[in-house]
């Protein structure tokens, strides 16, 4: 138990470099500045156009007409756009059927019985759109967690 540790010190005045990485396709005695350089492995993936959107989905048309519809209606009590206080839990296109999924911030907002309605004609207003469904839930309930930042900055919250 009393022994004591071995520990030996070597000084070196400088150190081994450690060898330069091969390159199989370089012949004996030249560098690999003389080969050429094979074909980049990104170059076919690099000249692809990315596929198109149809409209129902993120990004088409008539789905970003339908966001844009959201953003215009307000909560009669918070003046912040009902996408954005995260009252919408999906919309789903499907060649001119839009079912919006919401929620209320209470069963007993004031509003209750208006404004699925006003969702569901500012929809159907949406070029594309041909016919629009609005379900409302209360299950998971709404928290102010669900709002963006940009409402969030809004109310002053940020």
């Amino acid at each position: 138990m009393n022994e004591e540790p071995n520990i030996r010190v070597e000084e070196v005045d400088q150190a081994q470099k450690p060898p330069k990485a091969r390159v199989e396709d370089t012949p004996a005695g030249e560098t690999t500045a003389n080969v050429p350089r094979k074909a980049d492995y990104l170059e076919g993936f690099l000249k692809q156009q990315p596929a198109e959107v149809s409209g129902g989905e993120p990004g088409g048309d008539v789905y970003d007409g339908v966001i844009a519809a959201l953003k215009e209606i307000f909560d009669p009590e918070i003046p912040v756009n009902i996408y954005d206080l995260g009252l919408i839990y999906g919309v789903d296109v499907n060649e001119g059927h839009v079912v919006v999924t919401m929620t209320l911030t209470t069963p007993h907002c004031p509003v209750a019985e208006s404004m699925p309605g006003e969702v569901e004609l500012r929809v159907g207003a949406v070029p594309g759109v041909g016919d629009a469904e609005v379900n409302l839930i209360w299950d998971p309930p709404w928290d102010p967690q669900k709002m963006s930042d940009e409402a969030k900055l809004e109310l002053g919250m940020l």
